[in-house]
C-alpha cells in the first residue's frame, strides 16, 4: 500500500491512497490524515487495505472517484511529525565528513549509533523548492531512507522496534555545511545547520518492497541526480552499520516514541570495492548521496575540494526503483531557489 498527503490548504493535508504504479489516487475514507491513521493503526489498516485493493481493481477507478496522481500537489507524507530523529547508520559517511572538518572519529561510533533530533514542524514537500538563504552557508543535499513507526514504550528493544515499523520513505535531509562546525564546537548539537527536510511523495508499507526489505534494511540503489546527471547510486542495504531496528531502539532508550515518529538512516554511503572512500558514478563507482562526501574524497585524492555546494537553479532528484525499474516512492525533485523572507 502506498500513501500520500495531498495539499488542501490545511496544515496536515488530506490522506490519499496511491496506486502501485503511482498513476492514480483516491482520497482515503478510513482516515482524514496519515497521523490519524497512525494513531490507531490496528483499526485503520484493514480499511486502508480495502481502499487500496479497490483502487487497484478499478472499483474506484475510471468513472469513480480516483484521479491522476501528481506529486507536485503533495506535502511530505507527514507534513509535520511529533518527532524526526535522524541517525548515521552508514559510518563510512560519518568518517569522511568528520575528516573534512578535521575531527577524529571515536572508535565507539562503530558500536553506538549517532542520532540527532531534527526540526519536524515544517517539512518540505517532494517538489517544493529548497530555500537558499546564504550561499556561504554551504547548502547540501543528503539522500536517505527513513521509516515511520507506531507507538513504542521506553526501552523498546530491536525486536519490538522492527514490529513497530509502519511505513518506509525517502528523505532529502538538507544540511548547511558551513554552519555545522561552529554549532558542534559549542558542544550542543545541530540546530541552524539543519533546516527543513523533504520527503518522497509516497510512504509505503514494507510488504510493497518485496525481497528488497528484510525487516531491517532496504537493499536497493538510491538514485541521486544533480542537474540531470547521475550523482549517486549507493546501495542502501550495504555498509549500513546500524539497521533500522537498532536505530529505533537507540531512539527509544530513554524515552517512549509516539506513533508517527520518523527515524532516518543518515546519508546512504558505500565504500569502494577496494575499501577506499568511493568513486564518482562517471568513473564507474557508486558515487555519493551528498556533496560533502565527494568534497572529502576530492580533498583526500587531490588535496582540495572542487565540487561546489548547491546554488540557485540547481536541481536535486532522489528516487528508488524496484528490480523491474518502477519507481517505488516517487521522486523527490527540488530546485534550489533564493529564500523568500516574510
Amino acid at each position: 500500500m502506498k500513501l500520500a498527503t495531498l495539499k488542501d490548504g490545511s496544515r496536515d493535508g488530506r490522506l490519499a491512497i496511491v496506486s502501485r504504479d503511482l498513476t492514480r489516487a483516491v482520497k482515503a475514507e478510513t482516515a482524514p490524515t496519515l497521523q490519524a491513521a497512525l494513531d490507531d493503526w490496528t483499526a485503520a489498516l484493514p480499511g486502508l487495505k480495502e481502499e487500496a485493493a479497490a483502487l487497484e481493481s478499478g472499483a474506484r477507478g475510471d468513472g469513480g472517484d480516483s484521479f491522476p496522481f501528481d506529486s507536485a500537489g503533495c506535502h511530505a507524507p507527514l507534513p509535520r511529525a511529533y518527532q524526526w530523529a535522524d541517525g548515521s547508520a552508514y559510518v563510512n559517511h560519518v568518517e569522511l565528513v568528520r575528516k573534512a572538518r578535521g575531527a577524529e572519529m571515536p572508535e565507539s561510533f562503530w558500536t553506538d549509533p549517532l542520532m540527532y533530533q531534527g526540526g519536524s514542524d515544517s517539512f518540505l514537500g517532494p517538489r517544493d523548492p529548497i530555500p537558499l538563504v546564504d550561499p556561504a552557508w554551504g547548502l547540501d543535499l543528503e539522500g536517505e531512507v527513513a521509516v515511520i513507526v507506531g507507538d513504542l514504550p521506553l526501552g523498546a528493544g530491536p525486536e519490538q522496534a522492527a514490529a513497530a515499523i509502519r511505513l518506509v520513505m525517502l528523505v532529502n535531509d538538507v544540511s548547511l555545511r558551513g554552519l555545522i562546525p561552529g554549532e558542534l564546537a559549542k558542544g550542543f548539537g545541530f540546530f541552524q545547520s539543519k533546516p527543513s527536510s523533504a520527503f518522497s511523495p509516497v510512504a509505503v508499507t514494507p510488504d510493497e518492497l518485496g525481497d528488497a526489505w528484510d525487516g531491517a534494511k532496504l537493499s536497493l540503489p538510491l538514485l541521486v541526480d544533480l542537474n540531470g546527471q547521475p550523482f549517486g547510486r549507493a546501495e542502501a542495504g550495504e555498509d549500513m552499520t546500524f539497521d533500522f531496528p537498532r536505530l529505533i531502539a537507540h531512539a527509544a532508550r530513554s524515552r517512549p516514541l509516539a506513533a508517527g515518529t520518523i527515524v532516518g538512516s543518515g546519508t546512504v554511503s558505500n565504500r569502494d570495492a577496494d575499501g577506499g572512500p568511493g568513486r564518482p558514478v562517471s568513473a564507474g563507482g557508486r558515487g555519493y548521496s551528498c556533496i560533502a562526501e565527494v568534497r572529502m574524497v576530492e580533498t583526500l585524492l587531490e588535496g582540495a575540494p572542487k565540487t561546489a555546494f548547491l546554488a540557485a537553479g540547481d536541481v536535486v532528484r532522489i528516487e528508488m526503483k524496484d528490480a523491474r525499474g518502477d519507481s517505488l516512492f516517487g521522486a523527490i525533485e527540488q530546485r534550489v531557489e533564493p529564500a523568500v523572507r516574510s
